[in-house]
């Protein structure tokens, strides 16, 4: 049985894509499991979508725009956005306001789901963006999957990680590198959600 773990992102300097990149990475080293990664649309006030341009490394998974039937299709979701405000960027909640059919025929009940974000600062609003990504998913009825603190780096990182997701503080000029502890757990997030995908898709294992 296929396990396609879909990690959706928006990044407008490239942060949040390469925390997409090392989760995705993370997720193929699970066997029985692929990384789908997509990204979603710049939205203008006037709706106007827009070509993605942000920069890519040789060592980037290319990420094409989703579609809803890549969630159809999906064992698990991992979803990622820079704050905007404490919130999650407008590119990627537009996309969400246009899931209400994914969400009248259950298409993502009970799939394992989780959510990182990266903030120029230590205290730029991490921990609430990720709860507002979360919001959706559980109006999805999916199954939200944090990072325990059985996970070495979330106890002693000094820049980002926390038990809500995966995240990273980039520095106001957008330019600082991920740690290794915000490396470490950015996988240990990807292999947690296709970790439970799998035992989700057990036939041993009873619907939630």
């Amino acid at each position: 049985m296929s396990c396609d773990i879909v990690v959706l992102y928006y990044s407008r300097d490239g942060n949040t894509r390469r925390m997409a990149n090392q989760i995705a990475r993370a997720i193929s080293t699970i066997d029985g499991c692929e990384a789908i990664l997509r990204t979603v649309p710049e939205v203008t006030c006037v709706d106007e979508k827009r070509s993605h341009t942000g920069d890519h490394t040789q060592n980037d998974i290319q990420a094409r725009y989703i579609n809803k039937s890549d969630l159809r299709n999906a064992s698990g979701l991992i979803v990622g956005s820079p704050t905007r405000f404490g919130n999650m960027a407008a590119p990627l909640k537009y996309f969400f306001d246009t899931t209400s059919d994914l969400w009248l025929s259950g298409a993502l009940c009970d799939k394992p789901a989780a959510v990182f974000t990266s903030t120029s600062t230590m205290h730029g609003g991490q921990e609430s963006t990720l709860f507002t990504m979360m919001l959706p998913l559980l109006h999805h009825g999916m199954v939200i999957a944090g990072l325990p603190y059985s996970e070495p780096s979330l106890g002693q990182t000094t820049s980002g990680g926390t038990p809500y997701g995966a995240s990273h503080v980039s520095g106001t000029d957008a330019k600082t590198a991920m740690t290794q502890d915000e490396k470490t757990l950015c996988s240990a997030l990807g292999r947690r959600v296709a970790t439970l995908a799998l035992k989700l898709q057990s036939p041993t294992t009873e619907k939630l």
